[in-house]
């Protein structure tokens, strides 16, 4: 037989293991052995009873040692209707074809259904657009989603439409850009001003466990290793003191990584209601224009600007930008405003 899979509910897939197989896991196999499902698919249909082995047997554990010679049968069933519904909700689509889809999410818009949210999201808003072509991997609740954005984070976004692509897509951001294949920035405005125009944050992040819906800084050796690669684009000297504007690079992708380690160092996302809730008080001292402009920001001050990867299918580089949404170029407009006051009042002082 060939590598290959048909769609969904198509004819069942044979396959023989040779001698130079023998040995390996099951789960791994068919996962070589089928290119278009991922190992997490595999697992899936194992765990479902949808893998037969030697003798029509029901294999139901992924680590079963192969043998030479043995032939397994993998039947893929129709894919299940996601559990979220279908909500006619607008998408602001940057790129699209038959594997992927690359939208750029307004800030506000939860990327898939959890507590608090089981619907209006990005994935309902995909099953909408997509249909039955949107890919069942992740999870009923996530179909296609191989990132996310926070709520609060606007910007580039990629969704696999089909199993292969969900494959490859996670492959890259499992790498995060050490293949050279995945590469993605965000631009932040933080308080104060680095002492260093570039720098690395590396600091291992883990639950809170004083709170668990927050991330902290782990104690020695715990937690998650996670590195953050930063630049100041722009220092902005308002009354309440220096605002940078950075673009950030992450060598891994943890949860609210970015706003975790820029807190960490001191400079905490303008706006962010859960890392930079100590600046209150400085947040008062801007201009009113700049505090009714960061008022009605209502999130944290951080937008994925750009994104690049492979295409799952033609290997082609693909690489999306997006300049800032209105509401930070409102905030940087008023934040610019109010240093130039400060400059005037400093020349008419001399």
């Amino acid at each position: 037989m060939s590598d290959t899979e048909p769609e969904h509910g198509g004819s069942p897939i044979e396959l023989s293991v040779s001698e130079a197989e023998a040995g390996t896991r099951l789960d791994k196999l068919l996962a070589q052995r089928v290119a278009t499902l991922s190992r997490a698919r595999i697992q899936a249909l194992i765990r479902a009873g949808n893998v037969l082995g030697p003798g029509g047997a029901t294999i139901g554990d992924g680590s079963y040692r192969v043998k030479p010679g043995e032939t397994f049968t993998i039947s893929v069933p129709e894919a299940e209707p996601a559990e979220p519904a279908a909500e006619e909700i607008a998408l602001n689509v940057v790129y699209e074809d038959r594997d992927v889809i690359v939208i750029n999410k307004p800030a506000h818009l939860v990327v898939h259904p959890g507590a608090g949210h089981s619907g209006g999201t990005l994935v309902n808003a995909l099953i909408a657009h997509c249909g039955a072509s949107l890919s069942g991997i992740g999870g009923v609740k996530r179909p296609g989603i191989v990132h996310r954005l926070d709520k609060g984070t606007s910007g580039l976004l990629v969704v696999a439409k089909n199993d292969a692509s969900h494959r490859s897509l996670s492959e890259q951001f499992a790498a995060h850009g050490a293949d050279g294949r995945m590469q993605r920035a965000y631009l932040a405005l933080v308080w104060g001003k680095p002492l260093r125009p570039r720098g690395v944050i590396s600091a291992r992040l883990e639950r809170s466990r004083a709170n668990r819906t927050k991330i902290a800084i782990a104690k020695g050796e715990s937690g998650r290793h996670a590195v953050t690669h930063y630049e100041v684009m722009e220092t902005l000297d308002t009354s309440a003191g220096p605002v940078s504007l950075l673009r950030l690079v992450l060598e891994t992708g943890r949860t609210h990584q970015i706003r975790v380690h820029l807190a960490h160092i001191g400079h905490p996302v303008l706006g962010d209601a859960t890392y930079a809730s100590g600046y209150k008080a400085k947040a008062g001292r801007l201009s009113e224009a700049a505090q009714q402009a960061l008022a009605t920001l209502q999130r944290q001050a951080l937008h994925a600007a750009e994104l690049g990867f492979e295409h799952p299918k033609s290997g082609k580089r693909l690489s999306f930008s997006q300049p800032l949404p209105a509401d930070m170029e409102t905030l940087i407009a008023a934040l610019r405003s109010d240093y130039r006051k400060i400059a005037t009042v400093g020349k008419s002082t001399r």
